[in-house]
């Protein structure tokens, strides 16, 4: 079976930290483009992360500097590295694995079709 598991999430500051991870099961994600994305309430689901099966990075203006996505194709993980927390950084994120095995990535969410259930981040004081 084809799986994405995400963890990691949970409460932070204002300008604190959370590292969130993912592992996949049932395909090889070093041969896909893996993003991270978030949705929170009432807002639609955006990207904030992609690498690709090259290890090409992309971010949204909104993510760039403060988090960093990387891979450990051994493990069959994307991690999620968050830093300078803000309010607004609030939402689910989700792991999800682009629809074909690509040397690029992007931040698109119609372009991924295997999701992980998501994981909470709250960011308040």
């Amino acid at each position: 079976e084809v799986q994405i598991v995400e963890s990691g999430g949970g409460l932070a500051q204002p300008g604190g930290s959370l590292r969130l991870s993912c592992v996949a099961s049932g395909f090889r994600m070093g041969l896909y483009p893996i993003g991270w994305f978030r949705q929170a309430p009432g807002k639609e689901r955006e990207g904030v992360a992609c690498i690709s099966s090259d290890e090409l990075t992309y971010y949204p203006d909104s993510a760039k500097g403060r988090f960093t996505i990387s891979r450990d194709n051994a493990k069959n993980t994307v991690a999620l590295q968050m830093n300078s927390l803000k309010r607004e950084d609030t939402a689910v994120y989700f792991c999800a694995r682009y629809r074909r095995p690509a040397t690029y990535g992007t931040i698109f969410v119609e372009e991924y079709n295997i999701w992980g259930q998501g994981t909470q981040v709250t960011v308040s004081s």
